[in-house]
């Protein structure tokens, strides 16, 4: 099965060259293309993809949607299986891809994601390990009891799925969702009796450092998806928010991870608040 995958591009400068030398390099694959869609910048990412002689397609900044600009990219595409990916991960391995995509190809599930790393000691850190386990799973509809609303988590900063399977449920239904768009079809994947694997041996460094702000406009904006698709957040938010706020707060005393600890409160109030204004929001 040959596999495209699709990165949306925005000031990425500093990422880009690395990054595509990077998927190059994956072996034991067959990579049909590399599709870059580009939302206008203002540093240099043009400049260097032409340099490079990458192929990409460019976009207005008003054109960009978390799902639709996805979904329009999948749907073009001619491979047998999707991979959608960020910029702004960090790929170490050369045989990230085939983990990622193997069980697809063997028909064991029709979706994976990888294993996602934080390399600094912030909050991010733990929050990687609490979603992120070094143990790979399965997960399906008769898991949704045991699991809840992490029967559907799933994330497209480096995810495969079956291109018929994208196909065949409509993709993200047309909707230029805020976020967690991910999670919107990974919903409509398990409720339609396919299998989902986490895939703990393909890994990628994916690390932030988020200002308070920055968590409560992300948090604002999941709340937005969760008012916009009430039917998944009766899966249970506040207790899968609820696991894994003990979790960090109980990794970062082991650690004795004091920056951690203080920032612990104020973090998770902001990230409360920011979920329930979204939820509450008209617009």
């Amino acid at each position: 099965m040959n596999i495209d995958i699709i990165c949306p591009l925005y000031n990425a400068e500093k990422e880009i060259e690395k990054l595509h030398k990077m998927l190059l390099m994956q072996k034991k694959v067959k990579i049909n293309e590399i599709k870059y869609i580009l939302t206008e910048s203002k540093d240099k990412t043009e400049d260097i993809l032409k340099e490079l002689k990458i192929k990409y397609i460019k976009i207005k900044k008003e054109e960009f949607s978390h799902s639709l600009t996805r979904e329009k990219a999948a749907f073009e595409s001619k491979a047998d299986i999707i991979v959608f990916i960020t910029q702004d991960i960090n790929i170490t391995q050369d045989d990230w891809l085939y983990y990622l995509t193997k069980d697809i190809i063997e028909g064991t599930v029709q979706a994976a994601y990888s294993r996602q790393i934080c390399e600094n000691s912030s909050i991010e850190k733990y929050t990687r390990e609490y979603n992120y386990p070094n143990i790979s799973r399965i997960v399906s509809k008769n898991d949704i009891d045991k699991l809840g609303l992490n029967t559907f988590f799933f994330s497209d900063a480096s995810s495969a799925i079956r291109k018929d399977i994208f196909l065949k449920l409509n993709g993200y239904d047309q909707k230029k969702l805020p976020t967690n768009e991910d999670m919107y079809f990974a919903y409509k994947l398990i409720m339609n009796g396919y299998k989902i694997k986490y895939c703990a041996e393909s890994k990628v460094i994916h690390s932030h450092k988020f200002t308070l702000k920055q968590y409560y406009n992300r948090y604002k904006d999941t709340g937005k998806f969760f008012k916009q698709n009430k039917y998944i957040d009766n899966f249970g938010t506040n207790k899968a928010g609820g696991g894994m706020a003990k979790y960090i707060l109980k990794r970062a005393i082991q650690d004795k991870n004091w920056k951690v600890i203080l920032q612990f409160f104020p973090n998770v109030v902001v990230r409360y608040l920011g979920m329930q204004i979204g939820k509450r929001t008209n617009k």
